[in-house]
């Protein structure tokens, strides 16, 4: 009798332990797939519903590797619903289940199939209920395995007329169980969190913390790359550089601080007075540059005077409430018009500022071959 106890829990924590072990490794592929779109309650719907669907793809696998026990599966089949439920809501948890439902009766149709029906249903009512509410997560992370287990115990009771049985799997159950539940809580926070992070320095690498526009490095990235898919295309494309005329007189006279300030409106203005489509980066200092998208000449030649005049026209408001006007210098060149040499233009942009620069500033200049054309003045 000693012996034969001893197997039976050896058999039960064994079978259970080895779906704890295919759960991990399925959590794992299931969380690099879904590493660009993670689910949250936000999600849009196709996102609820595909990433529904691979969850329901789940539990099959594990039912799959389930323990018999005569027509009733044991296994931890709940695990991959409460995690949607969690994440997601009610409507992946539902396509979840769904799956799940139409998976167990693939395995056979008996008492236990459909009594497993009415578990994962209550399951996920109930989890999807406490899933709502505005416990800590930890605390909801307990109700919806208690419950769970809860539920579980009682179709065990109903199936399993073996006292002798009962009396070793609900208590291996509820442990295996609580341990998986936790362990793939944790697994799902440790790898969201680390994307997260990824996808945080990704963009903080291309982006310019003061003003949110695209740093250098980006501007050279989609530069190059404009660079190589214009060369197949009949389109054209426009390069404006931006300078603040006498920035350092504003950095000597009210101090680094408040041309911070300067910095960050003047990227709002730039953002905003560009077309929504164009490329607006900060090369670095008060240079600034904007990509305009298949824009011809006269057309670059208007955003960018839009530009300059609202610029001039703004109030820049320092952090000691004091108000400043400033101006910028832009220097124009566009792919086919003044150049026919796109690896020139950032070149021949630079140039026309320069032009703009030492002809008295405040102004857009044209880049030109022979001679910088001015089209504003100061």
């Amino acid at each position: 009798m000693r012996y034969y106890l001893i197997w039976v829990i050896i058999l039960i924590i064994k079978e259970l332990l080895a779906n704890l072990g295919i759960l991990t490794s399925l959590l794992f592929i299931y969380t690099q797939i879904t590493s660009v779109s993670p689910l949250s309650k936000n999600s849009k719907l196709k996102v609820k519903l595909s990433l529904g669907f691979l969850g329901g793809l789940l539990s099959n696998v594990l039912m799959l590797y389930s323990m018999h026990l005569g027509d009733t599966i044991i296994d931890l089949r709940h695990i991959p619903i409460l995690l949607l439920s969690f994440y997601g809501g009610a409507i992946p948890a539902f396509v979840s289940m769904v799956l799940v439902i139409i998976g167990r009766f693939f395995i056979g149709f008996n008492i236990s199939s459909y009594i497993a029906v009415l578990l994962i249903v209550s399951i996920i009512l109930g989890v999807t209920i406490i899933s709502n509410t505005k416990a800590s997560k930890n605390t909801k992370i307990f109700l919806m395995l208690t419950f769970s287990n809860f539920v579980y115990s009682l179709v065990f009771i109903f199936l399993i007329k073996d006292l002798f049985t009962l009396i070793i799997l609900i208590p291996s159950y509820w442990t295996i169980s609580f341990i998986a539940g936790y362990i793939a809580f944790y697994i799902i926070e440790y790898i969201r969190n680390s994307q997260e992070l990824f996808h945080r320095y990704k963009a903080e690498s291309t982006i310019d913390g003061l003003t949110g526009l695209n740093n250098f490095r980006r501007f050279d990235e989609i530069f190059n790359s404009l660079i190589h898919s214009l060369e197949s295309k009949n389109e054209q494309l426009t390069l404006l550089y931006i300078d603040i005329d006498f920035f350092k007189k504003i950095n000597d006279t009210y101090g680094h601080k408040e041309g911070d300030v300067v910095l960050r409106d003047l990227g709002a203005i730039l953002k905003k007075t560009a077309r929504s489509f164009d490329i607006v980066s900060r090369n670095g200092g008060e240079e600034f540059s904007a990509i305009l998208l298949d824009c011809p000449l006269n057309r670059a030649v208007e955003i960018s005077e839009n530009i300059r005049r609202t610029v001039e026209n703004h109030p820049f408001t320092l952090n000691s409430g004091e108000t400043i006007h400033i101006t910028i210098s832009i220097g124009v060149a566009c792919f086919d018009e003044t150049t026919d040499n796109l690896a020139a233009l950032i070149e021949d942009a630079d140039k026309a500022l320069y032009q703009a620069k030492r002809t008295g500033r405040n102004k857009v200049c044209v880049y030109n071959s022979i001679i910088t054309e001015e089209f504003t003045s100061a």
